[in-house]
Parts: C-alpha cells; structure tokens; sequence
C-alpha cells in the first residue's frame, strides 16, 4: 500500500464541506414567509416523484463520535409521542398538495429510528400509504443500530414493504468501540444481518468510520476481514469529524487516543484497498458497492446523484423531510424544519408545518450545485460540454479552472483539454477540496469549523 502523492495530500488537507448540497446548509436562512414553502411544495409535480425522509431525533444512549441532531431517551414514551406528532405532519403536509404525489423512496434516518417499536413502524409507513402514492417500485429504507434489531422490529419491516437497511457499524475493534460508548460486539452486527435476511430484506448496506480512537492498520485489517462475513452490498467508509466545540459529547473522547492525520489516511487506504480486494466498486469517494448493485449501474449510466444521505441513485425532482431538524429539496428551494422539539411540537398541533428555514436557489446556484454534484460523484467533470448543456459560456468558470489547474502538478487532476479535468483515484480524497472550487461562499466562509477535514 504505497500512494506517491501521499505527503501532498496530508499538506493540502483542508476543512471541507461534504457537498451533500450547494449551497450547504450552514447557509440556509430563517424562513420569512410560510407561504412561500407551501408554494415551493405546490410546485412538485405529483407524477414526477418524491423523496420522503423522515428524521427520528432519538436515540438510547449517546455514542460520542456522533453528529446527527439526537437526543438521549431511555423510556419509550418520548418517542411514541413523537412517532404521532409525525403522524400529524404527515397528513398536514399531504393536505398541501390538490392530487397525491407519487413517492419513489423513503428513507428513516436519525437519531435511530430502529427504536420505533414494530407495531408504530407499522402506523407509520401505514399513514404514508394512505395519503401518498405508492408502487410496487416504492423502495423503503431505514438506518438501524445493530443492537436494537428484534425479530419482532424485523418482521415488521419485511411486512411493511423496507427494501434496504443500513447498519451502523462504524467498526468492530472492542476498543474502539468502548472508547465511544457504543459497546457492540461482532456478532451482534452478524445476527442482526442474518435475521434481516432470512425476513427477505436483502439490501444491507453497512457503515463504517475511521479515525475513531484507538484505530490502527491492524483494528482495520481485523474489521474488513469480519466484514467479509457480512458481505454487505454496500459499504460507506466515513472520516469522523472531531468538532466538540460544536458537539459538546465529543469532549468525552480521549484526544490523545484519536489517529493524527497520517494514520487517518492510511486507515482510508487500507480500507479503501481490502474493499476493492472484494470486488466492490469504488462509488464517489467514500462508498463501494458490488458489481451488480444499482448504485454500479446509476455510476456507469450517469444518473448518479449526492444529497443529504450521502450517494444515491435515486431520481426524485424533489426531497420533503418530516421530523424535527429534517432537510428538504425541491428544484428551485432548501427547506428545513425546525430542530427544536418544543416549536416543532407547537407547529404540528396548530396545523402548520415545522418549518424554520429556507434557501431560494438562483440560477448561479443551481449551475454551481451541477457542476459540484458531478465532480464529488464521477471524479472529473469536462466544463466545456457542461456548459454547453447548461447553456451558458465556460469563460464564466476561468477562474475556477485556473485554480484546479495549479493543483495538477501535486497530481490531484488531470486535465485532458483545458476544460475537462479527472481526479484519479490516488488523489479522490482531494475531491471535496475540488468542488470548493466552485463554491461561492467557501472562500470567505465562517462557518468553516462546522465542515470535516478532507482526509
């Protein structure tokens, strides 16, 4: 395992945005107007499809690498609460449009929403069915801790139509996962995966994280090999963002156990090297998927988009987010609920939706957010025949490509012409710095402390 450009890419890491939206969210604003957002939803056609995400903001216990909008709650009854304050938005929000718009994917994130006990997921995708139209071809995924999969929370999930699970694994060192307050020992995650499949839910997508405490080459070599026995048809593999002055559980991590930031690269490479052992595919910079997975096939078809879950090959022209701090998308607005679970609450019980912000995108924008989408997800992006599609002349980016022009001689890019420019594999952990690139905002950005490094 030998990257020559190595040494470079440890000078040049930056704090990047992970550009699972342009602009990011730091820079959405207070929503002025609740009419405006009804009118940004009116607009979505009902036959072209949406996105339904659906954030549940709780968890059991706080695993202190983590950077999601949770709180803790060790009785259930917050959550059931919830779960109907959600069966409310649900119906406030399909009461919006005049006919049902047809949903192609639902996506339960957290927090962990695994915690909804198998009767209330029940309720729930219920609810959605009745106001909203689904097929046959409706896929419905959720992110699950493999320490709270029951049989009984399965069995809902197979009746209930979930086609894709994603496992929070992160890693399966005992150590390292001790020193985040997330015990989980391997076979938790092992049984987990073999009841969800032997229910028929088939698509298992697992997450993993380096530079958690306590890692090394020989935690990772140990992980990937276990890993094999799950045999997962996607794999993400995340940098973790140590921010405790913006999360205040992450304070709790010992700092002096955390990997410096040669290690964290070569935890990515070895990683990235034993997956590709395997057979996945490198998707993007930090997910891999088996040949036949149709992430491969949105790569090789160039349908392949990024949002706020990461890589996709979903198509939807809109993304609506139900729960407390949840994010949507529609083509021309950002849109954000509120995450504070009072006001929430209030919002819902007087018939409104939660709403707090929203970005109205400007034709630069929507350019920009093109532009930025194609370089995280292909890794090269030819401006000229961009610009030709978006209509509009590539002397407006000389700028940018000057810029990226001065990165070549580290080996971050290629370029073919002097518009059309690849990052090779060697340098994909630059990528993010790529885009920033095209990034009005990033320059003179003060909310630089909130973005990951790039390694």
């Amino acid at each position: 395992m030998s990257n020559p450009i190595r040494n470079d890419i440890l000078k040049h890491d930056v704090n990047v945005p992970r550009y699972t939206s342009y602009p990011t969210a730091p820079h959405f604003t207070m929503a002025s107007e609740y009419q405006d957002y009804i009118d940004a939803l009116q607009a979505v056609s009902s036959d072209d499809g949406l996105s339904i995400y659906i954030h549940v903001p709780f968890c059991q216990k706080m695993c202190w690498y983590c950077g999601c909008h949770t709180k803790i709650s060790r009785r259930y009854a917050p959550v059931e609460d919830y779960l109907y304050l959600l069966l409310r938005e649900i119906d406030i929000l399909a009461d919006t449009f005049t006919e049902e718009p047809l949903v192609k994917l639902v996506h339960l994130g957290g927090g962990s929403p695994g915690l909804l006990r198998a009767r209330d997921f029940e309720l729930l995708i219920t609810k959605l069915k009745q106001r909203f139209r689904f097929t046959k071809d409706t896929d419905i995924a959720i992110e699950l801790d493999p320490r709270g999969v029951t049989e009984g929370r399965v069995a809902s999930y197979a009746k209930n139509g979930v086609t894709r699970v994603s496992l929070g694994v992160q890693d399966f060192s005992h150590d390292v996962m001790k020193a985040v307050n997330r015990e989980q020992p391997f076979h938790v995650s092992y049984e987990a995966v073999k009841l969800l499949r032997r229910y028929g839910v088939d698509h298992i997508n697992v997450d993993l994280m380096y530079g958690l405490p306590h890692q090394n080459l020989q935690t990772a070599k140990e992980t990937f090999s276990k890993l094999l026995y799950i045999d997962p048809d996607r794999v993400s593999y995340f940098g973790y963002a140590h921010v405790p002055w913006m999360k205040k559980h992450m304070r709790l991590i010992q700092e002096d156990t955390l990997p410096q930031k040669d290690l964290r690269f070569d935890l990515f490479e070895a990683g990235q090297e034993y997956l590709l052992g395997l057979g996945y595919e490198p998707i993007g910079i930090d997910h891999f998927a088996k040949a036949e997975d149709s992430l491969c096939a949105a790569l090789k078809d160039k349908t392949l988009h990024r949002n706020f879950q990461g890589y996709t090959d979903d198509n939807s022209q809109a993304l609506i987010g139900l729960g407390a701090s949840s994010i949507g998308e529609t083509p021309d607005t950002f849109f954000q609920n509120q995450p504070d679970m009072p006001i929430y609450k209030d919002a819902i019980l007087s018939g409104h939706l939660p709403i707090k912000k929203m970005y109205l995108k400007s034709a630069d924008d929507k350019m920009r957010a093109k532009i930025i989408e194609h370089v995280m997800c292909y890794l090269s992006v030819d401006m000229e025949a961009f610009c030709d599609t978006l209509e509009c002349s590539v002397d407006l980016f000389k700028k940018e490509l000057d810029e990226i022009k001065k990165l070549e001689k580290f080996g971050f890019v290629h370029f073919a012409t002097p518009y059309a420019f690849t990052i090779p594999q060697s340098a994909k952990l630059m990528t993010r710095l790529i885009a920033s690139t095209f990034d009005t905002n990033f320059d003179n950005d003060q909310t630089i402390n909130r973005h990951a490094a790039a390694i």
